[in-house]
């Protein structure tokens, strides 16, 4: 895994000796009486959505240093957990031209869990959460300009908050992940998901091995409800539907409608298979009372419960979610996939062509049945049979039949035949399943 990192030369403006202050010394170590009652996970929420909502971080604006304060908080959270980091000390920063014509440097935070798995540590679980807001302006309140900062509490303090403990989570319990996990603040988010598609597009290279995206976006209005948005795709739907059926404190409700353009649209667009996790819209979205207020952290937590199960069953889970629907399908159904459908298609004898097996295998050890030849029985059989993940050849059945005599001969040589090389998807053995028509063919008797 390699990553390249793109650093743009910036002018240092004056205003970003604020990302010298010690952010968290703003607020008292002390609980409030409020949340003397806290569990510590709450405790944690709070903590993280205060400061990231704070109006030091100046609603986070794409390329400010309310932004970068903001990298740098989750960046020394990730460091807490002890949470590998990819990404450098202020994010991995990259520059994004403006309609304006300007040039902005926005960053991503990369953090890494690996997997224990040999067979598919090399496969990533990315869990992301947008790092920006709108920032400020200045607004004319009863002839009084005012400085108003969409302070992001919801949007996204929470999602960031929620990818914080997330990954604390997932380290704690490390030893289970046979995948690995990339945790990702995604900058510049707001100006069309900026950071995922650098992330993915310029900045990382193993993207064909990255088999599901989580993103956590808006997730502190509990009380509106709790939403999983999977674009239909069956495998996503099926993880869903297993985490469902263990005991858990909330359950999302699945929308075929996507709630919010987030950035598990960059990973949709590289046919990721994706789930954005979400509470969905709220009054206060994009105004200046998105505020700590509004923050439902009970539900928070019971959320963060949820998506933990969720992550570990896609991490640990024997199969990667598949992008396309035949194969998803397919998968869901617990059925094989199409032999076309595989990126790698299973070969006979370094051949992926059917032919090749008629050839050398079918048509060499076929036996004409004595009875079928004195009753002028011809015609072709057609027949179909899965190549298992070890190569084998199983499943064999009749699809479209001649005379039960063809029949079991065409059933009797597929049956014997030797391993295959088995087809693979994303790098993954799998099921796949064949039809082929075998040809029984008497020859002219001479006059």
């Amino acid at each position: 895994m390699k990553m390249k990192r793109f650093y743009v030369i910036i002018t240092v403006l004056a205003q970003a000796v604020f990302l010298a202050l010690p952010v968290a010394g703003q607020y008292r170590d002390g609980k409030a009486y409020v949340d003397l009652n806290d569990s510590e996970t709450v405790s944690a929420l709070k903590k993280h959505v205060r400061i990231f909502a704070s109006d030091a971080f100046e609603g986070r604006k794409a390329g400010s240093p309310g932004e970068e304060a903001a990298a740098d908080y989750l960046t020394q959270a990730f460091k807490d957990c002890d949470i590998d980091l990819l990404s450098g000390e202020h994010g991995d920063v990259f520059g994004m031209r403006m309609s304006s014509g300007d040039t902005i440097a926005s960053r991503n935070v990369i953090g890494f869990i690996p997997g224990y798995d040999k067979q598919v540590r090399g496969e990533y679980i990315v869990i992301g959460a947008r790092l920006d807001n709108l920032g400020s302006e200045t607004m004319t309140v009863d002839g009084v300009q005012v400085e108003k900062i969409y302070n992001g509490a919801n949007g996204n303090a929470s999602g960031l908050a929620m990818l914080i403990e997330l990954g604390r989570k997932l380290k704690t319990n490390g030893v289970l992940l046979r995948r690995s996990i990339l945790l990702m603040g995604f900058g510049d988010s707001r100006n069309m998901n900026a950071g995922s598609w650098y992330f993915l597009n310029r900045a990382f290279t193993d993207v064909d091995n990255i088999v599901a995206m989580v993103n956590l976006d808006m997730l502190g209005t509990g009380n509106s409800g709790f939403y999983a948005y999977t674009a239909s795709n069956p495998d996503m739907n099926a993880v869903i539907s297993s985490v469902n059926s263990s005991l858990q404190p909330i359950i999302p409700e699945l929308t075929a409608t996507e709630p919010y353009p987030s950035d598990h649209r960059s990973f949709y667009d590289k046919r990721i298979p994706s789930v954005f996790f979400t509470t969905g819209r709220y009054p206060e979205h994009d105004t200046p009372k998105d505020v700590e207020n509004i923050i439902d952290y009970a539900d928070m937590e019971r959320e963060l419960e949820y998506i933990y199960s969720f992550s570990m069953a896609l991490a640990s889970g024997d199969r990667a979610p598949a992008f396309d629907s035949t194969v998803a399908s397919a998968r869901a159904g617990g059925g094989a996939i199409p032999y076309y459908d595989c990126d790698r298609k299973p070969t006979f004898l370094g051949s992926p062509d059917p032919a090749k097996f008629l050839q050398t295998w079918v048509y060499h050890y076929l036996k004409y049945p004595d009875e079928a030849v004195r009753n002028g029985i011809q015609g072709r059989v057609l027949v179909d049979f899965v190549i298992d993940e070890k190569g084998k050849v199983t499943d064999v059945k009749v699809l479209r039949g001649v005379d039960p005599l063809l029949d079991n001969e065409a059933v009797r040589v597929i049956s014997a035949s030797p391993d295959w090389k088995p087809g693979a998807v994303r790098g993954k053995k799998v099921k796949s399943r064949m039809s082929l028509y075998v040809e029984f063919r008497l020859k002219e008797r001479k006059k």
